[in-house]
């Protein structure tokens, strides 16, 4: 029985530890993360803003989306992309995503939305998600987060919600390392012009 209770509480710190590593962040940035971060960084350390001649190219991104089309980040240059990372199991993806669909709504068809629904392994709880906040775009299916891995220096895997800006020219124009609001959003969408 003994031998039975420390195996069980073992596997529970081990799942605690995953949950902590693996879990939606808290958007603080440390410094160590922000160390040779180019572009602007706000106060809080949440959003980075990037010069025109500061921006890198976003990587490829293609997959399907949760409804079963495919999706591909090179078909919308020429456009500016809002690309927003989030799990339906991520509290703070749930607080953001009313300001998202009202961006979306604000910004109209002159912007690009995509989500990147990532370490769902069940689409069902995402597509509730979808359907619960009436999100009006589509999102690419990446339950193992590989997608996620080929933005790798843009955006910490750990980092759910993040928010990112790709300007016409499919370079990373902003980030937002944190649950963004509409206003943030609107703001950092103009500013990529």
């Amino acid at each position: 029985m003994l031998r039975h209770k420390t195996k069980v509480a073992r596997t529970a710190v081990l799942v605690a530890g995953v949950l902590l590593v693996t879990g939606c962040t808290t958007g603080q940035d440390s410094a160590q993360s922000r160390q040779g971060q180019s572009g602007f960084v706000s106060g809080n350390g949440n959003v980075s803003v990037f010069a025109k001649a500061d921006r890198k190219p976003a990587p490829v991104l293609t997959g399907e989306t949760l409804e079963g089309k495919k999706w591909t980040l090179s078909d919308q240059l020429g456009k500016v992309v809002v690309l927003n990372v989030w799990g339906s199991w991520c509290p703070p993806c749930r607080k953001e995503a009313p300001d998202l669909v009202k961006a979306a709504e604000e910004l109209g068809t002159s912007v690009q939305f995509v989500g990147l629904n990532t370490r769902d392994l069940d689409p069902a709880p995402a597509k509730r998600f979808q359907q619960e906040f009436k999100v009006p775009y589509p999102s690419v299916y990446d339950p193992s987060g590989k997608a996620l891995l080929r933005f790798r220096g843009q955006i910490s895997p750990g980092a759910i919600p993040t928010t990112l800006v790709i300007d016409k020219e499919g370079k990373v124009a902003a980030r937002a390392m944190a649950a963004i609001s509409k206003d943030t959003l609107v703001g950092m969408v103009k500013d990529a012009g």
